[in-house]
């Protein structure tokens, strides 16, 4: 990929954690202003960046259209809308689907929970398959090889101290949660966050997705979300009847 392409592409992504001004652009990219705004001005024309009347700059109108259509071309959201809201009234917790596209784990709807803390995830952000509760839950229903594919690129960093930094330790785990069906992240990417995760396969029982319940320790522990175990399971179950 060539170095205009990736920064390109890396503006964008900063662009997408929220507005910012040329001046912070500049900086995070270790660029002169002039060449960020010629970047930025591309962008605008196309629609991919909006200028703000405040001079900052966010993602634009096109790249969310975008977004959209992809978003629309995939089943599982759709088929899963109404079951993780029925799941999120029920629990009153934050709930995640994750989509396995090709070799990629990503988030494909989330539904926030009644507390007032919001999390880092958001619809159509990638996931670090090995320290994500939906991501162990989606390799767990994975042959070996496939696994490797999808690890290939994983960079083992200790995020926290529950952080699991080798294959091996992976694969352990991952083995378990194919035994019982369900799998947790506890506080393995963010310190303070915690989940229980079940797959969701289609009527062939491939492996299409997973969903999560998920919490910030303080206001639902692990125990405290393992007592809706059965209704993330009874959700999963009626997603992958609907799926076909």
């Amino acid at each position: 990929m060539s170095q205009a392409v990736q920064r390109a592409i890396e503006i964008l992504e900063f662009l997408s954690e929220g507005p910012r001004s040329l001046s912070e652009t500049a900086r995070r990219f270790d660029v002169h202003r002039s060449t960020v705004l010629r970047q930025l001005q591309t962008f605008e024309d196309a629609g991919f960046v909006l200028r703000r009347a405040n001079g900052h700059y966010s993602i634009g109108p096109k790249v969310i259209s975008i977004a959209q259509q992809a978003l629309d071309g995939l089943d599982l959201p759709a088929v899963a809308h109404d079951e993780l809201r029925k799941l999120q009234a029920k629990t009153g917790n934050t709930i995640h689907l994750a989509q396995l596209v090709e070799s990629t784990v990503m988030y494909v709807d989330k539904v926030e929970g009644r507390d007032s803390v919001r999390m880092y995830s958001r619809i159509g952000k990638t996931v670090l398959p090995h320290c994500t509760g939906v991501g162990k839950a989606i390799l767990s229903q994975l042959p070996s090889t496939r696994r490797d594919t999808i690890l290939a690129n994983a960079e083992w960093t200790g995020f926290t101290p529950q952080t699991i930094t080798s294959r091996p330790a992976l694969d352990e785990q991952l083995d378990l949660i194919r035994s019982r069906g369900w799998g947790v992240d506890d506080g393995e990417f963010e310190d303070f966050v915690n989940c229980i995760a079940v797959p969701v396969t289609n009527s062939s029982r491939s492996i299409v997705g997973a969903i999560s319940l998920t919490s910030i320790k303080v206001v639902a522990t692990l125990d405290d979300l393992m007592t809706h175990l059965n209704d993330l399971q009874s959700t999963a179950s009626n997603i992958s009847r609907q799926l076909g």
